[in-house]
C-alpha cells in the first residue's frame, strides 16, 4: 500500500499578508517531500482565551483517516533552501517536535505543564513543553486531537498543551527534534549561543516575531528574512 503523507497549515485571509510569501515555499517543500499540501481555512468548532482559532488543528484528525502522516507548520514560518525531508529523520511510532521549556522560556513552560495536571490530573509529564509549530504525526496519534473527559485546554498554550497533554495520558512518545526546525526568537538568544536562524531549516516568527533590532514587526521581518535568503 502507497504510504500517503500531507503537509498542512492552517491560514485565512487576516494573515494574507504573510501567507503570500510562506505558503509558496511550504508547497515547494511539499513537492520535495513527495507529499500533498492543504490549508486549514475554516472555523475551528470553538475559540481560546485570546479570540483566536488555534483549535482549526483539531481538523488533522480527519486527515489522519486518509493519510499515514501528517506534518504541521504554522503559517507563520519561512522554509528554508534544502531543508531535508522531516518525514525521514521522525520515525514513524513517534511525534516529532521541538521543546520550547528551555532558557528563558523554561520556568513559564514548566509552570504551564504542572498547572494542566494539577487541574486534568498527573500524567508524568514534568518537562519538554511542544511548540506545534512544526509537529509530525502518524494515523496511530489521531487521538490526542480528543477531549479529555469531555473538555479542551482553553487557557495560555491552549492547543499545544492540551495535544501535548493527550500524548502522554495515552502514552505517546515525542522525537525531541532541534530547534533548527522551529527556531522561534528565544534560539536566538545567549543561552543558545546566539544561534544564528539562517543556520535553521525552518524560521517562525511566533509571537511578536521579530528578530533585529529596528524592525518593526513580523511582516516586516519575514519579508526581509524572505529577500535575505531567496533573493
Amino acid at each position: 500500500m502507497k504510504i500517503k503523507n500531507l503537509i498542512i497549515t492552517r491560514a485565512d485571509s487576516n494573515i494574507k499578508e504573510i501567507t503570500d510569501i510562506t505558503i509558496p515555499l511550504m508547497e515547494e517543500y511539499a513537492k520535495n517531500c513527495n507529499a500533498d499540501f492543504k490549508i486549514i481555512s475554516e472555523q475551528p468548532p470553538f475559540l481560546t482565551g485570546d479570540n483566536k482559532p488555534h483549535y482549526r488543528i483539531l481538523k488533522v484528525r480527519d486527515y489522519l483517516e486518509e493519510y499515514n502522516r501528517v506534518l504541521c507548520l504554522d503559517a507563520d514560518m519561512i522554509i528554508n533552501k534544502n531543508t531535508p525531508n522531516l518525514f525521514e529523520l521522525v520515525p514513524e511510532d513517534k511525534i516529532g517536535s521541538i521543546f520550547e521549556d528551555k532558557g528563558s522560556r523554561q520556568q513559564n513552560r514548566r509552570q504551564i505543564i504542572s498547572k494542566v495536571q494539577n487541574e486534568w490530573g498527573d500524567v508524568g509529564w514534568s518537562e519538554g513543553y511542544t511548540n506545534a509549530g512544526t509537529f509530525l504525526l502518524s494515523k496511530q496519534h489521531k487521538d490526542i486531537f480528543l477531549p479529555h473527559e469531555g473538555k479542551y485546554y482553553l487557557d495560555w498554550g491552549s492547543a499545544d498543551v492540551h495535544l501535548s497533554y493527550m500524548a502522554r495520558k495515552l502514552r505517546f512518545e515525542f522525537f525531541e527534534l532541534s530547534y533548527r526546525w522551529n527556531h522561534m526568537t528565544p534560539f536566538s538568544e545567549s543561552w543558545n549561543n546566539s544561534s544564528n536562524r539562517f543556520d535553521s531549516f525552518i524560521i517562525h516568527y511566533a509571537g511578536v516575531g521579530v528578530f533585529e533590532k529596528g524592525v518593526k514587526n513580523r511582516i516586516e521581518q519575514i519579508k526581509k528574512d524572505y529577500k535575505k535568503i531567496y533573493d
